[in-house]
């Protein structure tokens, strides 16, 4: 990997399809920008028509004459998913890249999905999972095989799947909640990797985090019916990503190299290489533990097949 790894270093995307999810803002809008400049034909989706057009908009703008199209796709919606995963099928019969970046961080209260799922577990993981299972026949047929990336986050080091409450409706604790959910996320691009070498699968499964990038999700749900220590809590977290962060772009920059580098490895992890990987150039990422426990891995594995009613396996 050259040392200070920039967009400029990707191969031409020509001709290739990717989609993005949560494309309309942050980190996957800076992901679907950097794959349309490199002349992939991008597909952004979102669950919100307008905030969806006016990405698709901004991103024709920042990049003329860029292959982009908008879809709606709500990723806590398992309806949602199977809908867009079948209209998807009778579009192309490949799928070139996935980056799974859809998610929501620290909901102060405990909420669910659609489908009763708590709704950082459903959002960023269960979501994830259901939408890779559904189109991996289409990233299989692409040609050398596509790539699927799950980006992670940080708060997977210190992240615990706690099995006997994994919805959290015993008890419920936002970031705690979060961190189940980001942990999930990289167990789930380390296991894919394993299953795809165990059954032959023409796929490559690569995981990325931002580090601490100056995105919405990163700043917001600081509201008045939070109690005082949660409140300084989230006030101390949005100095110290402002201070001691970077931008959107630069924290896309893992989640780019995973999705066209071809030193990226599969089951490769990649964030920044700064203090705490919280900021920097893109370098491989260190992987807690809990990421590589077998047990935890395939037990996660056959729960989110149960609970989606899909197969990854």
């Amino acid at each position: 990997m050259s040392r200070h790894w920039t967009l400029q270093q990707a191969p031409r995307m020509d001709g290739r399809l990717a989609l993005v999810t949560g494309a309309t803002g942050g980190l996957g809008y800076q992901t679907a920008l950097g794959l349309a400049a490199r002349g992939a034909r991008v597909m952004l989706t979102g669950r919100n028509v307008e905030k969806g057009l006016d990405a698709l908009a901004r991103l024709q703008h920042d990049q003329p004459g860029a292959d982009a199209s908008f879809r709606v796709l709500d990723v806590a919606s398992l309806e949602s998913i199977a809908t867009f995963a079948h209209e998807l099928a009778q579009e192309t019969d490949r799928l070139d890249v996935l980056v799974n970046n859809a998610g929501v961080m620290g909901t102060p209260h405990r909420l669910e999905t659609r489908d009763g799922f708590e709704l950082q577990f459903g959002t960023n993981f269960l979501g994830p999972f259901a939408l890779t299972a559904r189109l991996r026949p289409l990233v299989c047929a692409a040609d050398g095989g596509g790539r699927v990336v799950t980006v992670a986050s940080l708060a997977a080091l210190k992240g615990q799947i706690v099995f006997d409450d994994l919805q959290g409706r015993r008890r419920y604790a936002p970031f705690r909640a979060y961190g189940q959910s980001k942990l999930a996320d990289l167990i789930l691009a380390l296991e894919l990797d394993r299953q795809a070498r165990a059954h032959g699968w023409p796929l490559h499964s690569i995981a990325a985090h931002p580090g601490w990038a100056r995105t919405d999700i990163a700043t917001s749900r600081l509201t008045s019916r939070q109690g005082l220590q949660e409140r300084l809590t989230r006030v101390g977290a949005v100095w110290a990503f402002r201070f001691m962060g970077q931008s959107a772009a630069h924290g896309a920059l893992p989640i780019e190299f995973a999705a066209m580098a071809p030193e990226a490895r599969d089951g490769g992890y990649y964030g920044p290489d700064g203090p705490g990987e919280r900021r920097g150039h893109v370098a491989e990422a260190w992987i807690p533990p809990a990421a590589t426990n077998l047990t935890t891995a395939r037990r996660l594995w056959q729960v989110a097949e149960r609970l989606t009613g899909t197969a990854l396996s």
